[in-house]
């Protein structure tokens, strides 16, 4: 397949194209600069720049483009710029889709759409929740609108917390779980979704090759862990012990308004994937972690 991905240097996308290209798939990488390969195209999405053209015949369409929410304090500044790189980004692919009728749009999306759940199971048929986030998934998914309206399947790909050890939430645990100054954050009975980096990229093979899947998506492990279920795994994982709990307001004072999402809870469900037959390598947070150990 011919396969255009927006956000392709990042923590996902990294190893999305990596993946697809040993399948054997042609992929064009969008790309801010000047391309320096046949496989990258430019584009712009704050100015709305994209030669629609040069997707022409793309089976598939990926959007995985967006401000890392946990990359910076959480000003109004870069509030805006969380919500913008996601909604421009998804706009542009979207437009582009519904003119060159790719199989599938692929838009990214995260299990934010919730907001906080507490201990309350939800899954893609529960409505969206409150809060920065997910008000930021509403316009996110939204913008994915023109592809759906011109009759291209669109997959939203909801996702949780990303077990990796080059970005997301866990490249900051581990260097503090190895020293053995690793512990629970907050209460520790919040829900963390996870999901495995190899489960990720299944999951997205997943709903591009089948055409029965559409809509909402949730990529996450199908047993959520609470926060001191996973520093329990890692402690035995990783072989280090958990003497120093953070309480919750050392984590308001360090990551001020972000601190909301890392003590809120979402204990979300990946009924789609599970109905359609997909098979996790890594449904819980145990072996989730080995096999971020072993890589």
């Amino acid at each position: 397949m011919r396969i255009a991905i927006g956000g392709s240097s990042g923590l996902i996308g990294t190893e999305l194209v990596d993946s697809l290209r040993k399948d054997g798939h042609v992929v064009l990488r969008l790309v801010r600069r000047k391309p320096s390969a046949s496989s990258e195209i430019y584009w712009n999405p704050a100015k709305g720049e994209l030669d629609f053209a040069q997707l022409a015949g793309c089976d598939v369409i990926i959007n995985l483009a967006g401000a890392g929410v946990g990359d910076s304090r959480w000003t109004e500044k870069y509030k805006s710029l969380i919500l913008s790189s996601r909604v421009e980004t998804t706009t542009l692919l979207a437009q582009a889709a519904a003119e060159v009728k790719p199989s599938v749009f692929v838009a990214g999306s995260a299990i934010g759409w919730y907001g906080d759940t507490a201990d309350r199971q939800v899954d893609e048929t529960s409505p969206a929740g409150t809060g920065f986030l997910a008000d930021v998934v509403v316009a996110w998914e939204k913008a994915a609108q023109p592809a759906s309206t011109a009759g291209v399947r669109v997959v939203n790909i909801r996702t949780g917390l990303v077990a990796a050890k080059n970005g997301g939430a866990w490249s900051r645990l581990l260097p503090i779980f190895k020293l053995g100054a690793g512990g629970k954050l907050g209460s520790g009975k919040q829900y963390w979704s996870f999901i495995s980096m190899r489960d990720e990229i299944a999951a997205i093979k997943f709903v591009i090759s089948n055409s029965q899947i559409s809509g909402p998506v949730n990529l996450t492990a199908p047993e959520p862990a609470t926060n001191a279920e996973v520093t329990k795994a890692m402690s035995k994982v990783f072989n280090r012990p958990t003497l120093f709990p953070v309480p919750a307001f050392a984590l308001k004072s360090l990551l001020g308004e972000f601190s909301q999402e890392v003590l809120g809870s979402a204990r979300v469900l990946p009924n789609v994937l599970i109905n359609a037959g997909f098979v996790f390598q890594d449904p819980n947070i145990e072996s989730a972690m080995r096999t971020l150990a072993a890589k």
